[in-house]
């Protein structure tokens, strides 16, 4: 079972599939996730339509405690990415098993 995909992965079977340069599909690709970050940045929140909705939310700080040890450290303040599937994407996975 593959546990990680790669960038060069999507970029080799983009290629395989319309057969453009990898150095293009490469910078569309690195263009596509500079927009998302950025856009998720500025506006907290990122819709693709029938794939899903990424949202940036800001978590607060707070005691956290390591398990093997039980020693107590504070967790800092962060901002965590949610991603939230849509309906169609929910189907597809469900009807593909």
């Amino acid at each position: 079972m593959r546990v990680n995909l790669t960038k060069k992965e999507i970029v080799n079977s983009i290629y395989m599939q319309i057969g453009f340069s990898k150095k293009i599909i490469e910078n569309l690709l690195e263009d596509f996730l500079t927009i998302l970050i950025d856009e998720l940045i500025k506006n907290k929140k990122v819709k693709i339509l029938k794939f899903g909705t990424f949202v940036l939310r800001h978590k607060k700080s707070r005691i956290g405690r390591n398990p093997k040890t039980l020693e107590k450290k504070i967790i800092s303040e962060r901002n965590v990415i949610l991603f939230k599937p849509s309906k169609n994407l929910r189907k597809y996975i469900n009807t593909n098993e």
